[in-house]
């Protein structure tokens, strides 16, 4: 991404072309659970493929940073689609007993793009161009669509559930998100002046609307599934907050190439696999609450490790390191987080359940790409970039997973009191 916006003179989009996808996912997520609930999930999840690809095209062949951020708007209402439509598809599929091996299945998918994905586009944009790095995605979309083709096939029809007029206004909702989003991602060019009240209003629109898209409650964190949702928000928050900043930190501070600095990204994602193989693993001793436990742990470990780097000047391995940490507590966080939310789904609710949770991690993780953007911003105009940039967004980061440790640790004694770690059918709601 630093070369993107290098290369279409897009420094100050650079948040939003993060930010618009995930908050664009909202309006995805939405839409085919919405979709998946009433028709089945292989509707939704061929419009979402669908998208994607034109979004990736779009993205390859963008000349001017505009275009690009547009681009990046197709990709997240195609993959905000793709995700639920998949989580639905396991709850159809997969009994329940295997959730956790799936959705760690599901982070072991992702080893070999984590793997092969920053290094490869930080190489391909050097030997070639950075368009490349789209562009060439649309046939690993094509061949896996290829693969999941016969399951969908095999799929028993379902029987047409009468149409849900509430899912209009909840489409309608996630749209409101959406623009809220985008709006407080670049509140700084439309008001230099007075960027603060419309960051501030934004954010105020963004809660209005997103509470009708999450169970009752998930905003006061009242009961085992609303606070799963809340803290799957603020650990999207405190992450990928932290994670968009981290290869531009070894890029522009330690002159580190554009390959190399996806080492970091790189180690995450490995961490991350690892983490969700390990807490599926038969015959596991890891509670619910002791995965959420941990995984917010290791989450605020690994960004205190990366601030110390910066603060410190210390080697970037450090910071690897340190990212290494935190994609292990989201490993270990993630796959129970999916268990959880299907275990306590009532048949004809896991679209919207599942959409639910998307929609927390989304939209989590864009409010804090367009604040780090803002604070990053106002850092800048007041002592000019450099260290203090960093360390403010990477000191942020640090702030929102200490509210996911206070937050697991309130989980955890639900799960507890209430007798969920192993959710029960009874418990569907």
């Amino acid at each position: 991404m630093p070369i993107i916006s290098a290369d279409l003179d897009g420094r100050a989009l650079y948040s939003l072309a993060f930010a618009a996808t995930l908050a664009a996912a909202v309006v995805g997520m939405v839409t085919a659970g919405s979709s998946a609930d009433r028709r089945g999930p292989t509707p939704a999840l061929i419009a979402a493929i669908l998208l994607f690809t034109l979004g990736l095209i779009a993205a390859g062949t963008a000349t001017s940073m505009p275009v690009f951020v547009g681009a990046r708007l197709l990709q997240g209402l195609g993959s905000g689609g793709i995700t639920v439509t998949l989580y639905v598809l396991v709850a159809r599929v997969f009994p329940a007993e295997l959730h956790p091996r799936i959705f760690g299945a599901f982070a072991a998918a992702w080893v070999v793009p984590s793997l092969v994905g920053p290094l490869a586009a930080g190489l391909v944009a050097e030997l070639t161009s950075w368009h490349w790095v789209f562009l060439g995605v649309v046939a690993l979309v094509a061949a896996a669509s290829a693969v999941i083709a016969p399951t969908l096939r095999a799929l028993e029809p379902q029987e047409l559930r009468p149409f849900d007029r509430s899912a209009i206004g909840r489409v309608v909702r996630a749209v409101v998100v959406a623009a809220a989003v985008v709006v407080l991602s670049t509140s700084a060019e439309i008001a230099p002046d007075a960027a603060g009240v419309v960051a501030a209003v934004a954010i105020a629109v963004v809660i209005l609307a997103v509470r009708a898209l999450l169970p009752v409650g998930t905003l006061r964190a009242r009961g085992v599934l609303p606070s799963t949702m809340l803290l799957r928000a603020l650990v999207a928050a405190a992450f990928f907050g932290t994670e968009v900043y981290l290869p531009l930190l070894l890029s522009e501070r330690y002159g580190l190439p554009p390959w190399l600095s996806g080492v970091a990204l790189t180690a995450g994602a490995v961490s991350w696999a690892l983490g969700s193989q390990l807490q599926g693993r038969p015959g596991t001793r890891l509670s619910h609450g002791g995965a959420m436990r941990l995984g917010t742990g290791l989450l605020l470990a690994g960004i205190l490790v990366v601030l110390l780097t910066v603060v410190l000047a210390l080697s970037p391995i450090v910071a690897g390191v340190g990212w290494f940490l935190a994609g292990g507590g989201m490993g270990a966080m993630f796959p129970r987080m999916g268990t959880l939310t299907l275990g306590l789904s009532a048949p004809g609710r896991e679209g919207f359940n599942s959409s639910a949770l998307q929609i927390a991690d989304s939209t989590g993780g864009s409010v804090s790409l367009a604040l780090t953007g803002l604070l990053a911003a106002a850092v800048t105009g007041l002592v000019g970039s450099g260290v203090a940039v960093f360390t403010a967004t990477f000191a942020y980061g640090a702030l929102i997973a200490v509210a996911a440790v206070a937050l697991a640790i309130r989980l955890s004694g639900l799960l507890r009191l209430e007798g969920r770690e192993e959710p029960a059918a009874r418990d569907r709601v």
